[in-house]
């Protein structure tokens, strides 16, 4: 499977829901600029003055055929009180909410893309991240 990404441009606080090329600058493998469409438009920006952050699809939908990607909140069936975000650690992605985290492997979860950090930080204000690394 090609990765699949959106990106969040943290300068204009917007959101670009398909990322159509990524370039590297100088430095290989280092992604400089993002192509993106943005309300039907094509921009490209630049992943450091536009403070750039790559979000990736996890290839997962939710109960409502949302895509899943990374940075996403989603509630969980058996708790609908508490937001949990996507995120990617150890090579898989995983829900994280206060002080639980779930594989997405664990079948038998039904949940509910609910919003995302960048454009919903309401929905996480109260929780507080007590993950250490």
């Amino acid at each position: 499977m090609v990765p699949k990404f959106r990106a969040w441009n943290g300068y204009r606080k917007i959101m670009a829901d398909y990322v159509s090329a990524i370039q590297n600058g100088d430095t290989q493998g280092t992604p400089s600029s993002v192509n993106v469409i943005v309300n039907g438009k094509n921009e490209t920006w630049d992943i450091e003055n536009d403070h750039v952050e790559l979000l990736q699809f996890t290839g997962l939908k939710d109960a409502n055929g949302t895509e899943i990607y990374e940075g996403d909140l989603v509630r969980l069936a058996d708790d609908l009180e508490n937001p949990y975000k996507v995120i990617f650690d150890e090579a898989k992605f995983e829900f994280f909410g206060g002080r639980f985290c779930y594989d997405f492997s664990e079948a038998f979860m039904d949940y509910e893309v609910i919003g995302n950090v960048h454009e919903n930080p309401e929905l996480v204000e109260a929780q507080h991240d007590t993950r250490t690394d």
